[in-house]
């Protein structure tokens, strides 16, 4: 028997706008080059465009999956035994999550240009983490894929 595929996956994919400000990085690094001549402003177009793309790439490439038993996002990997209600946030709570309400032992994966968040508890007694902070597009699939995980 196969598994199916995970109940919930997404990827924080970077804006659109910051490919534009990579393509904008490359102008940048062919600016300053230019005084040497066609050749070096052309390499500092091509290298500090993908210099840029790269990193806007790699910041972006964060995921968050539930997957069988498990929260995976990011780097981490939480038991779904391990977390408490699971709590859907506005773009108004969202920014207070991320701000003046947040703690410092949270596990936040976090990205600004997303405008929602899910905020879920952390119940293990042995986890100094209060709360887990994850930004994600759709909140509500995140917390229904969590609730369906527990009852698994």
């Amino acid at each position: 028997m196969q598994l199916s595929a995970a109940p919930y996956e997404e990827r924080l994919t970077a804006p659109r706008s910051w490919w534009l400000i990579s393509f904008l990085v490359g102008v940048s690094m062919a600016l300053v080059l230019l005084p040497f001549g066609t050749l070096p402003m052309l390499g500092g177009l091509a290298g500090g465009t993908a210099v840029a793309a790269v990193a806007a790439s790699s910041y972006g490439s964060v995921r968050i999956r539930v997957v069988g038993d498990a929260l995976i996002a990011g780097e981490a990997k939480i038991p779904v035994a391990a977390l408490g209600e699971a709590e859907v946030l506005d773009a108004e709570e969202t920014r207070a999550w991320r701000t003046h309400k947040a703690d410092p032992r949270a596990f936040m994966l976090l990205r600004a240009y997303i405008p929602t968040a899910l905020r879920v508890e952390v119940t293990d007694p042995e986890d100094p983490t209060p709360y887990l902070y994850l930004s994600t597009r759709e909140p509500e699939r995140l917390a229904e894929a969590l609730r369906a995980a527990k009852q698994a």
